[in-house]
């Protein structure tokens, strides 16, 4: 598969995540009597990526994940060449679904952007976690959802079920770090989201690109140590 088509992947597949995931944060988790929640949030996160892993996985991947991209090049799985063109076209689509997502959001009378889903720690977090709290979250949550995909997508693993244990993965971190950080895992995701918040988000996005990072390269290089056992 070209490297172009590659990108046109995970940019819709970013695009998608940012799109379906905090769209259902900013419009619908508070919703008067009909509001999701947090429970409904994080699920559609993981639905984003459950259904774009059987959507374009094929094509590129579906990383959707600047984290999941040194991820798997840590784990050996991944070529370096390819890392940079992929985390660009991660940001732009998951920037461009900010974008449309504020569009949408700004055409009801009365709105006020707020947070814009954005992640970030003491004021920021929706629990005032401390910055310490986010960083050990962000790790720890990024490298067990890189170690999720690994095994998911491993040769020895269940055919055809690698979309449905990502998605549900995605879901349960949603489900334990929401009220830490908001939920990154994911730089482009924050990125996004950040720009266009009427918050101090872009002060705090450098946690959420250096902690989902080193979880992921973390996860990568245990993972190695389990393939190199077989």
């Amino acid at each position: 598969m070209s490297l172009s088509k590659k990108m046109g992947a995970e940019f819709f597949g970013t695009f998608w995540l940012v799109l379906g995931g905090c769209g259902s944060a900013v419009l619908a988790a508070g919703f008067p009597d009909l509001g999701i929640g947090f429970a409904g949030v994080a699920l559609a996160f993981g639905l984003t990526v459950l259904t774009m892993v059987y959507a374009v996985g094929h094509i590129s991947g579906a990383h959707f994940n600047p984290a999941v991209s040194f991820g798997l090049w840590s784990a050996g799985k991944f070529e370096t060449k390819e890392l940079a063109p992929y985390i660009v076209a991660q940001v732009i689509g998951g920037i461009l679904g900010a974008l449309v997502l504020y569009f949408i959001a700004t055409g009801q009378a009365g709105f006020e952007v707020g947070s814009f889903a954005a992640n970030g720690y003491g004021e920021l977090s929706p629990g005032k976690y401390d910055l310490t709290a986010v960083i050990i979250t962000e790790v720890v949550m990024t490298f067990m959802f890189i170690f999720i995909i690994l095994g998911a997508t491993d040769e020895k693993a269940p055919a055809g079920f690698a979309g449905i244990a990502i998605g549900l993965g995605l879901t349960l971190i949603h489900l334990i770090s929401i009220p830490v950080s908001n939920t990154s895992v994911n730089p482009a995701r924050s990125t996004a989201a950040a720009l266009f918040a009427d918050t101090a988000a872009l002060s705090q996005l450098w946690v959420f690109w250096l902690a989902p990072i080193a979880g992921g390269i973390l996860a990568g290089l245990v993972w190695r140590f389990f393939a190199s056992s077989k």
